[in-house]
């Protein structure tokens, strides 16, 4: 994160953004503002802070090894699916997992949606992956990563 210094708030940024009376010089006079850290950049560097291999993080997310990390490596680009089977990995709590999906450049967690909020529930009482796969399963919602209860 050496190469992302501090940001300015996001609230900040939005009245920035409101009160421009020019995109382009907002866009030119904000780059560095701007500049996003990549996925695979984020997630590597999150499972350093917490001490952690991603190897780890690929099997409790229950993907499948190769995939995760390429995943890590930047080579592959998840799904939200993926993103949010990671959140299970790192035993994320929700604002985590928003965290990720955003750096993964996904649509946040959502309550109203019925998919989404049981995600959220397990989520917010750290269920296991198999524990929220099941969750799902019982309430006939598509399973994290399209896969089947066996």
């Amino acid at each position: 994160m050496d190469e992302y210094p501090p940001r300015i708030s996001t609230s900040t940024f939005f009245s920035l953004l409101f009160k421009a009376s020019n995109l382009e010089q907002f866009i030119k006079k904000n780059a560095e503002e701007m500049k996003f850290q990549s996925f695979s950049e984020y997630i590597t560097e999150f499972c350093k802070k917490q001490g952690e291999v991603p190897e780890r993080i690929i099997k409790r997310a229950n993907i499948e090894r190769s995939f995760g990390h390429q995943i890590f490596r930047g080579s592959r680009n998840p799904s939200r699916d993926t993103v949010l089977q990671l959140a299970f990995g790192f035993e994320a709590d929700v604002d985590t997992a928003q965290e990720l999906l955003k750096y993964a450049r996904m649509s946040a967690l959502y309550p109203r949606v019925k998919r989404d909020a049981a995600i959220i529930y397990c989520l917010h009482n750290h269920f296991t992956i198999v524990e929220t796969q099941l969750v799902l399963y019982e309430l006939g919602l598509p399973l994290l990563g399209g896969g089947e209860m066996k």
